[in-house]
């Protein structure tokens, strides 16, 4: 089984004025896809091709690293662009926000801790909000593609929310203001997707 580049739920144009176009024709249609292409490759007749991409993550140490690369970078990426459409934003609801109100305090506590952990997160890599094996939301960052699926992550969980800190995912629009993108990336997030892979976790 071959992976494959997810498509678009909506337009490249779609999130503007917070991404733009061409970030997201790069982003997705170049960046994403050499991901794709590069981990088929490296999985090729191994037992990895008859894995999910949840499963090869879940036991990553047991790969080179360019499944881990390419793994997770195809993780990541089809995760973040579902959680984002356009005419989005705002804040969660139902159990989801109890949730959230319990974890941090409230949703703008939430939404200083997220942007701290991508703001601080040197380099490349993820931010994070995770459902943890006790069940309880908790934020964290990865650096490069890692995730907290991964048996090698420092905290562990399931994903429900991730924001690309990538520069290639805000350079063109944004330069070096990493905080300008990360309160514009609050504009399209599909919280009911959200809401949806909470529930599931």
């Amino acid at each position: 089984m071959s992976f494959t580049l997810p498509a678009l739920s909506y337009a490249v144009d779609a999130l503007e004025p917070h991404i733009d176009k061409m970030t997201m024709e790069i982003h997705h249609g170049k960046h994403h896809a050499a991901y794709v292409t590069n981990l088929n490759n490296a999985i090729a007749g191994t037992d990895a091709e008859k894995l999910s991409i949840d499963e090869i993550c879940k036991s990553i140490s047991k790969y080179p690293m360019a499944v881990r690369n390419n793994g997770g970078g195809h993780f990541n990426h089809s995760l973040f662009w579902s959680i984002m459409s356009p005419n989005k934003g705002g804040v969660p609801s139902g159990k989801l926000a109890d949730a959230i109100n319990a974890a941090f305090g409230s949703f703008d506590e939430f939404k200083t801790k997220f942007a701290a952990a991508g703001a601080t997160r040197f380099g490349s890599g993820w931010a994070w909000l995770i459902v943890g094996a006790d069940h309880k939301l908790a934020i964290c960052s990865t650096p490069n593609q890692d995730n907290p699926l991964m048996d090698i992550a420092e905290v562990k969980g399931t994903p429900i929310l991730g924001m690309d800190v990538w520069e290639h995912a805000y350079y063109l629009k944004y330069q070096n203001r990493r905080p300008d993108y990360m309160t514009a990336f609050f504009n399209v997030i599909n919280w009911d997707a959200v809401i949806e892979r909470y529930e599931k976790a």
